[in-house]
């Protein structure tokens, strides 16, 4: 391994690119284009189109050292539908909100710098643990742990309906991500503008049906792992190892140390944890099922409906997780849109490795 420090001077560039971006695929990158060429498929045939920028002009968020921040000021808990909800809150309570929304198998840190950012620039910002992790907890040992992408939704929109928020900002990556994208889509009423990470992460499990090549599909081990019973054992046996394997994989360019780990570790020790990601990803692949109160949701979803509400998709130039060229889901955001490459080594925990340029997206969108 590298040193712990190697990058922590690593310069971090902003590039808004026209599509389709020209890029020089590493093995990786190109193992992540090849399949998704598969997912393309059945988004349809895209047409090229040039990113949308914002005829606003909001103010430069200041330059930030990542890990400059270990922890969060203020943390509650809130009942929210079926969840005891744990959040992290910063910001005056009067200033327009923003949500952020962490992904597996990361939890609120990922979003330490970035809360302080937003909040110096009146935000108030509301940065939940999902159902699975820290201090989340469902109400009832009878509900079902359940994370298919429509429940996961709901749960922020309970906390938003718990909070009095009626419209915010939502901004993720990886699981975040793909619940900013649902929020969007089924109820665009309540997302001022969104920030996705990697893009449209919508899926279905029938559409996941498509086989993949061996070499991207390599990519995603432990989805196949997980689909087994051994899988779910390893997971609750190496809990620790296994997501800071995941972390080296997902950002092999991010030399974070092991305090920065432990702080997020810390969040899996959640009780309903293991179950919470083995239904995840089982249910992605049609190998668990959901609740029938979800259908009519899960339904909407599978027809991959556009997004019409104010969208900056980003990506690291170095993430090491399986993701879409952003040519491939251009034309599912139909309002005003922007794409944004992240250089610098940046991987797929892209707001911990570039908070100021993920609080700069969250600050521009608003504009839109």
């Amino acid at each position: 391994m590298n040193s712990i420090n190697a990058n922590k001077n690593m310069k971090t560039n902003i590039s808004p690119i026209p599509l389709p971006e020209r890029t020089k695929l590493n093995r990786r990158r190109f193992f992540g284009a090849t399949a998704m060429a598969v997912a393309a498929a059945e988004f349809g045939i895209f047409r090229p189109a040039d990113a949308q920028s914002s005829q606003a002009n909001p103010a430069d968020v200041p330059s930030i050292k990542p890990g400059t921040h270990t922890s969060f000021a203020s943390l509650k808990q809130i009942e929210t539908g079926v969840l005891n909800t744990g959040y992290a809150e910063a910001g005056p309570a009067d200033g327009p909100a923003v949500i952020l929304l962490h992904g597996w198998p990361y939890d609120i840190h990922s979003f330490v710098d970035v809360a302080p950012l937003l909040a110096s620039a009146g935000y108030r910002v509301i940065v939940p643990y999902l159902r699975g992790y820290g201090t989340t907890s469902f109400l009832s040992s009878e509900t079902m742990r359940n994370a298919q992408q429509s429940a996961v939704a709901l749960d922020i929109i309970a906390l938003m309906d718990a909070l009095k928020i009626q419209t915010a900002t939502v901004a993720g990556f990886d699981w975040g991500a793909r619940t900013a994208d649902v929020m969007a889509t089924l109820w665009p009423e309540r997302c001022k503008a969104i920030v996705s990470v990697s893009g449209y992460l919508i899926s279905s499990p029938e559409g996941n049906q498509v086989p993949w090549p061996p070499e991207p599909a390599f990519l995603f081990w432990y989805q196949y792992y997980f689909a087994t019973p051994v899988g779910k054992a390893g997971y609750a046996r190496y809990l620790d190892q296994f997501n800071k394997f995941i972390w080296h994989q997902a950002s092999p360019k991010w030399n974070f140390d092991d305090a920065t780990y432990d702080r997020t570790a810390a969040s899996f020790k959640n009780p309903d944890h293991v179950d919470i990601v083995m239904h995840d990803y089982r249910w992605r692949l049609g190998l668990a099922d959901g609740e029938r109160k979800y259908d009519d949701l899960e339904k909407r979803l599978a027809a991959f409906p556009p997004i019409t509400v104010p969208t900056i998709t980003m990506e690291g130039d170095a993430n090491g997780a399986i993701h879409a060229p952003s040519a491939a889901y251009r034309n599912r955001f139909s309002g005003k849109y922007e794409y944004r490459l992240i250089t610098g080594g940046i991987g797929h925990n892209l707001p911990q490795e570039a908070p100021q340029a993920f609080a700069q997206a969250v600050i521009d969108v608003d504009g839109f």
